[in-house]
Order: structure tokens, then C-alpha cells, then sequence
């Protein structure tokens, strides 16, 4: 498959599968915010900066680096090394999550009083370490499968994991409903157990089917230490550089509620309007990304390969193709959620705060979309540094918000907070691409 049709194949394939996933889960979020409403949908919310720091320590720079070495494993035509890279790399997350699994569950109440500030969290938390190993398999598999441009079996995962947390939340819904049981936000974080686990044994089944069928053999593995030597190198950079950002962001997101009391709000009200942003509006404005979100994902083992080949007009091409498509994308957006914000808070949530959050955050859709997948090539292109330093950048001036702006103005300052971001680094990010951007540069 030519590099033009696997970008065009391949986007397309993520993007009906993201589409597909984000109707689901767009759904799915209705169904919650009414059933565990919006101070149980702000505690829900709170737990995902302790999972995504989880996440980012096993598997952040892992899975980028199976999808580069992987990548150019392959453009090289070494069908032995791209599967050992996968199964050290696999070996070596694996390890790493079920440490991290065992350390969650065990400091639970530490994480929910300490670092979320809200006890409410702590049971969320216990069940939520239990899917870290299978997440971070499912991305491994992910990271294998985008660098060996097999598209379809991330795009079925993805849908796999969706339907099943879904199915597995209403079904629990109507037994906890038929036995009078309470409704709380443990719904929401069984649903996404389930779900992870469904996505965890379609993907083992599928590499280990495509591992059969390469006659793959462990005994042929040739200097597995020079390779895992390799596969530390270029994780443990983006491991580090995402575990601080996903730190800033945890901060970030475990600040705005407190913040939020400073400025008037009692308790429920602050986890309410942080539930309505995080699990309502913000959703809603990020519902276009499943375009932007498969381009970059189809962008980076492909820049990769193309780098490794010292193809650099192609890399040239797609960046240029990519900036414009995205750019479309996301000024459409804005004048879509623009116009129509007040309504479809109304409509679908019926909440007023989500129809002005919406009709504010409308202004980042064109550098929100844009900014994903100059990261993507920029990964690609291995600046792992140069995304880690716009990330923080970026992370750094929301949180200035967050401490000066949210306790005098409200969430609307923090709204502001994420444009100026957002602005900021697209800008830095088309800075850092500026030798592929004209045709002298070549």
C-alpha cells in the first residue's frame, strides 16, 4: 500500500471507528449524567488524572516507541525484529503496570484524600487500578498493529472496548435498580473495567494469532539486551516527559474544583460545574477530533518509516495536507458549536452551564485539532522534547489561571486559560515543523 493510500485508508478507517466509539460514549454520558447526575459525573471525572498518570508510567512512552521501532523495523523488511520488539517492549509494560496496579489499589485512600481531595474517590480508584494492566496490553497491541499498518484491529478494539462498557453499565444499572442499590459513580468505572478487559482479550487473541501465523519463534531472538536497550532509550525519555505533564495536568484538574470555592462555590456546586465541563461540554467539543485524533494516530509509525527512508519531501507533504484538512475541521467546528452551543447544552444535557461552556470552547476548535496531530508528527519525527516542552507550556499557562483568574472570575477564567493555551501551542508547534514547511528547507 502506497503511503498516500494508507494515510487516506487509514484515517478514514480510525475516524469512522472514532466516530462510531464517540456516539457511543456521547450516549453513554447522557445516560450518566442523568442517572448519577452532575456532582457524581465530577467525582467520576476526578479519578482519570490519577489513571492517566498511572497510564502514562507503563505504557506513555512504550507504545510511542513499539510504533517507531516497530515502524522502521518494517520499512527495513525485519519481520524477526519488529515482532521482538513488540514482545520485550509488551514484557517490559506489562511488568511496570501490575507494580502500578498493586501500589493504586493498596494507597487508594492516600491518592483519593491527598492528591484528589475528595474521599468519595477511593473505591473508584480500587476498581479502576484493576484495568491498568489491561489497558496498557490493549495499547501495546495498538502501537504493534498502527506500525505494521493494520488498521482494522485498533479501530475493532476501540469499538469493542466502547460497546462493552456501555452494555456492561446498563446492565448493572438495571440490576442495581431492581435491588434498590444506590447509583453512583462506581457504574461508570465497573462499565470501564468491562470494557478494557473486552478489548484486552480481543487484542491477545489477534497478536496471537498474527505471531502463529509468522511462524514466530522466541528461541531465534537475536541480542535481546541491544534491543531492550534500544526500546529504554527512546521510552524512557517520552515516559518521563509524559508522566510530567500528566502530573501538571492531575494538578490541574485536582485544583480547579478548590479553586472554584474560592471564588464562592460550596463543594457540590464546584464538583458539579467541573462535571458538567469535564464529563458535558468538553466531550461535546472534542467529538470532531475522532478525524484529527486518527490522522495522528495514522501519522506517526508512517513519519517514522518515512524518516527512516530519508523521505523527506513525503513528510513535507503530509505535514502540509494535514495543517490544512485540520484547520477546515476544526473553523467549521467553531462556527458550529458557536451558533449552536446554547441549544445543545439545552438539547442533550439539559443544562444551561454546558450550553455557555460549549459556545465559549468553541473558539479552540481549530488550534485544539490542529495542535493533536502536530504532536503526532512531531512524535514521529521523533522531537519527543520539543512535544514534552509545548505540553508543559501549555499546561503551565492554564494552571496560572487556575490559581489567579478561576478565584476572581470562575470557571470562565479557566475557559479563557484553555484558549490562550491552546493558541499558544499550535503556533510553537507549526515553529517546530518550520524546516519541513518550505520547499528550501529540503
Amino acid at each position: 500500500m502506497s503511503n498516500r493510500n494508507f494515510l487516506l485508508k487509514g484515517t478514514l478507517l480510525l475516524t469512522l471507528s472514532g466516530f462510531l466509539t464517540k456516539i457511543i460514549g456521547f450516549i453513554y454520558r447522557i445516560f450518566l449524567s442523568q442517572k448519577i447526575g452532575a456532582q457524581g459525573m465530577g467525582i467520576y471525572q476526578l479519578i482519570f488524572p490519577v489513571y492517566t498518570l498511572c497510564y502514562a508510567l507503563a505504557a506513555g512512552g512504550i507504545q510511542t516507541a513499539i510504533s517507531r521501532l516497530v515502524a522502521a523495523k518494517a520499512a527495513l523488511k525485519d519481520e524477526q525484529g519488529a515482532h521482538d520488539v513488540f514482545l520485550l517492549s509488551t514484557s517490559l509494560a506489562a511488568v511496570i503496570s501490575i507494580l502500578t496496579e498493586f501500589f493504586l489499589y493498596r494507597h487508594a485512600n492516600w491518592f483519593a484524600v491527598h492528591f484528589l481531595l475528595e474521599e468519595q474517590c477511593t473505591p473508584l480508584l480500587k476498581i479502576l487500578a484493576f484495568s491498568l494492566p489491561f489497558g496498557v496490553f490493549h495499547a501495546c497491541v495498538n502501537g504493534y498493529y498502527l506500525a505494521r499498518k493494520k488498521l482494522s484491529v485498533p479501530a475493532s478494539a476501540q469499538l469493542i472496548e466502547q460497546c462493552f462498557r456501555v452494555a456492561a453499565s446498563f446492565l448493572l444499572f438495571l440490576v442495581w435498580s431492581e435491588k434498590e442499590v444506590p447509583i453512583t459513580p462506581k457504574l461508570a468505572v465497573f462499565g470501564l473495567l468491562a470494557g478494557e478487559l473486552a478489548a484486552w482479550l480481543f487484542t491477545g487473541f489477534m497478536i496471537l494469532w498474527d505471531f502463529c501465523k509468522g511462524h514466530y519463534r522466541l528461541a531465534s531472538m537475536t541480542a535481546p539486551f541491544k534491543e531492550l536497550k534500544a526500546i529504554t532509550a527512546l521510552s524512557l525519555p517520552l515516559t518521563c516527559n509524559r508522566l510530567l505533564v500528566n502530573i501538571l495536568h492531575s494538578i490541574e484538574a485536582v485544583l480547579i474544583p478548590g479553586h472554584l470555592q474560592l471564588f464562592g462555590l460550596d463543594n457540590a456546586s464546584a464538583l458539579s460545574i467541573y462535571g458538567v465541563l469535564t464529563g458535558m461540554a468538553l466531550p461535546l467539543i472534542l467529538f470532531p477530533s475522532a478525524i484529527t485524533n486518527a490522522l495522528s494516530t495514522v501519522l506517526l509509525p508512517s513519519v517514522a518509516e518515512k524518516q527512516a527512508l530519508g523521505d523527506r519531501a513525503s513528510i513535507r507533504k503530509n505535514i502540509l495536507l494535514s495543517i490544512k484538512y485540520c484547520f477546515l475541521l476544526g473553523f467549521g467546528a467553531f462556527l458550529f458549536f458557536y451558533a449552536g452551543g446554547d441549544l445543545l447544552g439545552l438539547l442533550l444535557f439539559k443544562n444551561e452551564f454546558a450550553g455557555t461552556f460549549i459556545k465559549t470552547l468553541s473558539f479552540i476548535c481549530p488550534c485544539l485539532y490542529l495542535s493533536g496531530t502536530l504532536s503526532g508528527i512531531l512524535n514521529g519525527l521523533g522531537a519527543a522534547n520539543q512535544t514534552f516542552w509545548l505540553n508543559t507550556l501549555g499546561l503551565g499557562i492554564r494552571l496560572l489561571f487556575v490559581f489567579f483568574i478561576i478565584p476572581h472570575y470562575g470557571i470562565v477564567g479557566y475557559l479563557w486559560g484553555l484558549i490562550i493555551s491552546e493558541l499558544i501551542v499550535t503556533l510553537l508547534s507549526l515553529y517546530c515543523l518550520r524546516e519541513f514547511l518550505f520547499i528550501h528547507s529540503l
